[in-house]
């Protein structure tokens, strides 16, 4: 798929990022070699490695690129969480989207591969928290602020009121994903996760009735 506008150089590095892509997740990081990316790029080694220095840097591009999703999310954010939207259920789509989203299948099985390779690249896994998870809490923390400002939330922490969101929607589904190797839970149960999560958080941090 094309890109408008899109170097001939860009493509090429998204190609090339596609197919570790693939091939990390299918082999892990020891079991994939250089040679399996270029051959599923369709690419020879001289290329990759004129792109990408060695496999740990492409690795790196690989875990980072996922991270570039999170400006989706943080428009959803603040766009769900604004005073008109959060009014009409915002907070409970936007638990519902990310709930589905950050158990997606191909996002899980890369998160296996942060966490099993921690040890020697500690510098990727921070770099992903921060650029993904760490944003998200901090545009979450953000609307909740404006919100209690508003008198539609109420909190004296906004940033600890959005990690209890955020713990309440993961906490279990994700270690059910994690220690199984797979994600048990249907998008509709994954649904109803977020709608109770969602139905006991606004009774400790929604507005009280005057």
């Amino acid at each position: 798929m094309e890109i408008e506008g899109e170097t001939r150089s860009a493509r090429k590095d998204r190609e090339i990022i596609q197919a570790a892509t693939a091939a990390f997740i299918g082999k892990g990081y020891d079991g994939t070699s250089m040679e399996e990316i270029a051959t599923r790029a369709g690419a020879s080694k001289q290329t990759i490695y004129k792109h990408f220095t060695d496999k740990e840097t492409l690795f790196g591009e690989v875990v980072l690129s996922t991270a570039t999703q999170v400006n989706d999310v943080i428009e959803s954010v603040t766009t769900l969480l604004s005073e008109a939207k959060f009014m009409e259920g915002g907070l409970q789509q936007l638990a519902r989207r990310l709930v589905t989203m950050l158990l997606d299948e191909e996002l899980l099985k890369l998160r296996r591969l942060i966490i099993a390779n921690a040890d020697r690249m500690p510098q990727l896994g921070r770099s992903w928290y921060e650029k993904g998870f760490e944003r998200m809490l901090a545009s979450t923390a953000s609307c909740f602020q404006k919100l209690t400002d508003r008198g539609l939330m109420q909190t004296s922490d906004p940033r600890l009121a959005a990690s209890h969101l955020f713990g309440m929607l993961l906490w279990i589904p994700m270690n059910e994903a994690m220690f199984t190797g797979s994600n048990p839970r249907s998008k509709a149960e994954l649904e109803r996760h977020a709608d109770a999560s969602v139905e006991a958080f606004l009774v400790a941090y929604g507005a009280q009735p005057k």
